[in-house]
């Protein structure tokens, strides 16, 4: 909220942010182990392939770091404004008015005005914001676990190609395990956002196929 420079780890991805972290990396693997031709497929082209499925989430992973970091001082440098403006005005409904628009809908709708005056005689109190949003340990933390989620979400749909002398089989348990991947995804934003998880694992299954289709059918 108001100058929010730092965060617990544990809350800087949520679960929904991971799976959704995981399921871009999905997406990405998949665009070219599917578009993949495995007919007459040797080992140098497998070998070729898996270069450019690590190298392209590799690359992924590295700018999905970097928006996050650009999220993150976009977040803190709101919180500042906010704060500052909260100090410069002398009239209570203002302050309260920017209160409520820091907080969650729901929650600002119950809070009777009391609460409000509250809260702003305590951010009254706070010491003075930093002049400039900056980024916190926890900030480069959390950056480096989207950056794995994505880049590792490659290695599952990868391994059987590594293992796996026949490309045609190779790329049929490559995508089973790309679909069981997809599904725990999907479960898990089910479970966390109060649906029934299984139907949302077969959606996310569905939806996540048919965005691979529609990369490669537009030459992604």
């Amino acid at each position: 909220m108001f100058d929010d420079t730092t965060r617990p780890l544990k809350y800087l991805l949520d679960p929904m942010e991971r799976a959704s972290e995981i399921l871009f990396g999905l997406i990405m693997v998949l665009t070219i182990t599917c578009s993949f031709s495995i007919v007459g497929a040797g080992r140098s082209e497998v070998h070729e392939m898996l270069f450019a499925a690590l190298g392209c989430n590799l690359a992924w992973g590295i700018i999905d770091a970097a928006f996050y970091l650009m999220s993150r001082l976009s977040e803190q440098g709101h919180g500042i404004l906010a704060l500052r403006a909260l100090r410069g005005t002398t009239d209570p409904a203002e302050a309260h008015r920017i209160i409520a628009d820091a907080l969650p809908p729901l929650i600002a709708s119950v809070l009777p005005q009391t609460e409000f005056e509250v809260m702003r005689r305590k951010l009254n109190q706070l010491p003075e914001p930093a002049a400039h949003p900056r980024l916190a340990r926890d900030d480069w933390h959390a950056a480096l676990r989207v950056f794995l989620l994505v880049f590792l979400s490659t290695f599952p749909v990868a391994v059987p190609f590594i293992f796996i002398h026949e490309a045609r089989l190779a790329l049929r348990i490559s995508n089973a395990i790309a679909i069981v991947m997809m599904f725990g995804c999907g479960y898990e934003f089910g479970r966390y956002s109060g649906f029934r998880p299984g139907c949302v694992g077969l959606m996310m299954v569905a939806a996540g196929g048919s965005m691979v289709g529609l990369t490669i059918a537009l030459g992604g």
